[in-house]
């Protein structure tokens, strides 16, 4: 379904006035589904950086390291990014991950650098209570529109590759289960009793992935 500027201004317009924040929505609401639209203008910017910070807010809240405006219900390509949590040396070195500042990113597009790919659980907080395995390219080089309107080029390497692809993936309605190993699907309590390590391998065995 085809959202107008009118009707996108007056979605994103109840967001930001709201006295309390937007909650996420969750796998079956068909905004998760759908191809969002390419962000041309529809909002000024005083209203687009509302709603980016609107948006920031309900990552931290969550809490999370990325959010997509679909998952509050707004079909437009727009993603905000940041991974300033603290994790054990172990875990960041078998993930490669690093501190990631923050980024609202605009019609992004993403393209593997590379061969080489990751695998490790993911969670997605419009799938909430569930985690699964996720093979990745381990770098990507992405292309997006910054809020200021300047085009953009960067590369992301590790955890911060993941986070990118994720959320752009949201915004073609894709969710993280539909490239998944279904087998390694854990709900949080499982995990985190059984399969929360570094690596993926006494998950892979114990599950037989």
């Amino acid at each position: 379904m085809t959202v107008s500027d009118a009707q996108l201004q007056d979605q994103v317009a109840a967001i930001v006035e709201a006295d309390t924040l937007p909650s996420i929505v969750q796998a079956g609401h068909p905004v998760l589904r759908g191809q969002s639209v390419e962000y041309s203008g529809q909002l000024g910017s005083a209203q687009l950086d509302a709603l980016i910070e609107v948006m920031r807010k309900v990552m931290h809240a969550a809490p999370g390291v990325g959010l997509a405006a679909p998952q509050l219900g707004i079909g437009l390509q727009l993603a905000v990014l940041e991974d300033l949590y603290d994790v054990t040396e172990s875990v960041a070195a078998a993930r490669s991950r690093e501190p990631l500042e923050f980024l609202a990113i605009l019609n992004p597009r993403y393209s593997p650098l590379g061969s080489g790919t990751a695998s490790f659980y993911e969670g997605c907080l419009s799938m909430s209570g569930w985690q699964a395995v996720v093979e990745r390219p381990a770098s990507v080089r992405l292309a997006y529109t910054d809020p200021a309107g300047t085009a953009v080029g960067a590369e992301f390497s590790g955890w911060q590759a993941r986070i990118v692809q994720h959320e752009t993936d949201h915004l073609g309605g894709t969710l993280y289960i539909d490239k998944a190993n279904t087998r390694s699907l854990a709900d949080n309590a499982e995990y985190a009793a059984r399969w929360a390590q570094p690596g993926i391998g006494l998950a892979q065995e114990g599950l037989r992935f």
